[in-house]
């Protein structure tokens, strides 16, 4: 019977099963200095399962976002918080070769994310269908110190 318990509570808290690991790659701190912004993002968790990230970008006016890349069902999703609204989920559609791609079909914009690492660099991208039209914005980062500011 203490057998039975004790494997019916490691069931419960095992970590959950996903079919793909995360893309520890990503954890870090980044900046990107680029059209007289200032941007930040760090990414913590390896090992783990879940990667948490916080992004500020500061230029005319400083905007933030919340993200986390988590099982979500049976594989994994980035979910993107902006500014304080409620998480977006984007399910991961691939990951292979240093570069992870989550889709979200069904929201506004963007209805892709995409990183992936360029040699010591991480490059995120967002896409999507705006009128019609492909429209999409990326960000190319460089390893950074905590709080580290453009020069």
């Amino acid at each position: 019977m203490r057998a039975a318990v004790l494997a019916l509570v490691a069931a419960i808290w095992a970590p959950a099963a996903h079919a793909q690991p995360t893309p520890d790659w990503i954890v870090g701190h980044w900046l990107s200095c680029a059209d007289g912004r200032a941007t930040r993002e760090a990414w913590t968790g390896a090992g783990t399962g879940l990667l948490a990230g916080v992004n500020v970008t500061a230029g005319r006016r400083t905007q933030f976002e919340f993200m986390r890349i988590a099982p979500q069902g049976d594989t994994l999703a980035f979910f993107g918080s902006p500014n304080g609204a409620p998480p977006v989920a984007f399910a991961m559609v691939s990951h292979a070769n240093r570069r992870a791609v989550f889709e979200n079909p069904a929201h506004d914009f963007p209805q892709r994310v995409i990183y992936a690492r360029a040699g010591r660099d991480l490059v995120a991208r967002v896409e999507g269908v705006v009128d019609g039209k492909l429209e999409g914005q990326a960000w190319r980062f460089r390893p950074a110190r905590a709080d580290a500011q453009c020069r």
